[in-house]
This record gives structure tokens, sequence and C-alpha cells, in this order.
């Protein structure tokens, strides 16, 4: 499971959206071997005067937070970091300075999915990649 917010400005957001969720999502697919049908992103758009941040990033700044079950490998976790970077460069023009990335792992007893705890939970795709 991968629950991913995406922060920017509204502008941007509004700009690159499709390109982003597309970018995001095959990042995902690939380096976590996840399904094409597990898409699960969310948007907060943001006005400037609710968006701070610093002198060196531009009005396309980003922040992706992304939560995970724990158990995947240290390799594809870098692995989805350097494709998003990559990825998002591609689709949108969004350099890499203007991109923040964290990954959020809990264990899966810590979720809730489709009325029963996240370890109880039937999966279609490995977790452990």
């Amino acid at each position: 499971m991968a629950q991913i917010k995406i922060y920017g400005l509204r502008t941007t957001l509004d700009q690159h959206r499709g390109a982003l969720a597309d970018a995001i999502h095959g990042a995902v697919m690939n380096a976590l071997q996840y399904p094409v049908e597990k898409r699960f992103q969310r948007y907060i758009a943001l006005d400037p005067a609710d968006f701070l941040y610093p002198q060196d990033r531009s009005q396309h700044y980003l922040i992706i937070e992304i939560s995970l079950f724990e158990g995947r490998s240290t390799a594809a976790k870098k692995d989805l970091i350097r494709q998003l970077f990559q990825r998002i460069g591609e689709h949108t023009g969004i350099h890499p300075q203007d991109i923040e990335i964290t990954l959020f792992e809990t264990p899966r007893e810590n979720w809730g999915i489709r009325g029963v705890p996240g370890d109880e939970l039937g999966l279609s795709y490995t977790v452990e990649v």
C-alpha cells in the first residue's frame, strides 16, 4: 500500500497535475512492483501565503509524502526516489532542486483498509521487494 500526498502551489499543481500523476504512478509501479490499478494520490493545492519555502526553490517547488507498508528493501526505496526525480523531470520539466520526497513506513497492522487491519488484508501484489 502506498498513499501519496503532493503539496505545491495551486498554479503548479493545476498546470502539471496529469503529468505528475502519470510520472508518480509510473515510478511506484516500476520501483515497488505495484499493479496499475493501485493509484492513490492526493493533491494539496496551496496559495502562496500558505506555502512558504526557501528562496533557492522556484514556484514549482513540491513536497511529496508517501506512506507505505514497511517491508521494502533499501534498494527499492532508493530506486523509487530516483525514479520520482527522473520521471517528474521528464514529464513536467520540474527540476530535482524543486522536489522533496519523504517516505513514511509503518507496520501493516497500523493501517485500516476496506474494513480490516492492514495485516489481515489480502493483497494482489508483494510488499517485500
